[in-house]
């Protein structure tokens, strides 16, 4: 299925994707995940002692942002089997298996690259510690 590209005229004026928000179990160990293993850089991070939860605002090289929130009686994700609505966050990267490699480095589970039937590119998908899938796909 082929949609034509539309000029900000012809649009209602969005302009870009700004940020994707994340709900996590365990605070802590995102945070490691998305800071100290993927290199996103932390914009501002917040306490709301009267909710006990949190929340980090995320940067990505591009200017995009991850909201990372934590609430301690948040419900599991239901990833399995797949159901309606977010299925997964993407992050474009420019080596693949470079990627790829320094996440196994890491522990990080990562599946087989495959190539898009559609595009021809390289993508593959790994989890966050909340068993999110998160695919990356080479530009």
């Amino acid at each position: 299925m082929k949609h034509s590209i539309k000029t900000p005229e012809d649009g209602i004026g969005l302009n870009g994707l700004h940020h994707v928000a994340i709900i996590c179990q365990d605070y802590q160990r995102s945070k490691t995940f998305y800071v100290d293993l993927l290199g996103l850089a932390v914009i501002a991070e917040y306490y709301q002692p009267e909710r006990q939860s949190y929340k980090l605002d995320l940067a990505l090289p591009d200017g995009n942002q991850i909201e990372l929130f934590c609430f301690p009686t948040a419900p599991a994700r239901l990833s399995y089997p797949e159901a309606q609505g977010l299925r997964h966050i993407a992050f474009c990267v420019d080596k693949i298996d470079k990627v790829v490699a320094a996440l196994i480095k890491q522990g990080v589970n990562v599946e087989p690259i495959r190539v898009d039937e559609y595009t021809g590119k390289k993508f593959t998908f790994f989890k966050d510690p909340d068993e999110l899938p998160i695919e990356i796909y080479q530009a």
